[in-house]
């Protein structure tokens, strides 16, 4: 076999290539020389992670409804943002993405003032609702990555 740095550099890559790997035997577990397509470690690499996301900065100003810079979406069908009430917003699907027991939330209010409350409850199917303790103006790109487990 060859010194690897004597094999020379491609000048392109093709989903045809192919790549030198190891693989272990699921039956006598040794490990296995073999040969992978840049197609099969792609699609590999693009399996999904079970669940679908929606992740984005969020900001909300005076009485205006929360403002969403999307960073990614794979949740299916419209996303709506709504101001409620004094530091009440919710988030609307236009079908039933929000399952129970298979949604989760990360947040926070971002820029917004030190030592904010954030809390979020799962109203419906259909509607996240997120609450600053009654006050306006306290999320400024906040951090808001919500997934639905399949």
């Amino acid at each position: 076999m060859a010194i690897i740095y004597s094999y020379p550099n491609a000048q392109s890559v093709v989903a045809t290539n192919q790549l030198i790997g190891t693989q272990i035997d699921p039956v006598t577990e040794e490990n296995k020389t073999v040969q992978f397509t840049i197609a099969e470690i792609a699609a590999f690499a693009n399996t999904s992670p079970g669940y679908t996301v929606y992740t984005a900065l969020v900001t909300q100003a005076g009485v205006a409804a929360p403002t969403a810079t999307v960073l990614q979406n794979s949740i299916t069908g419209t996303l709506t943002w709504a101001r409620t009430g004094a530091g009440v917003y919710t988030l609307t699907s236009n079908g039933t993405a929000f399952t129970v027991n298979k949604t989760i939330l990360f947040l926070n209010v971002g820029d917004g003032e030190a030592n904010q409350m954030l809390m979020w409850t799962r109203t419906s199917s259909s509607i996240i609702t997120l609450n600053t303790n009654g006050a306006d103006d306290r999320i400024t790109a906040g951090a808001f990555e919500l997934r639905v487990y399949s």
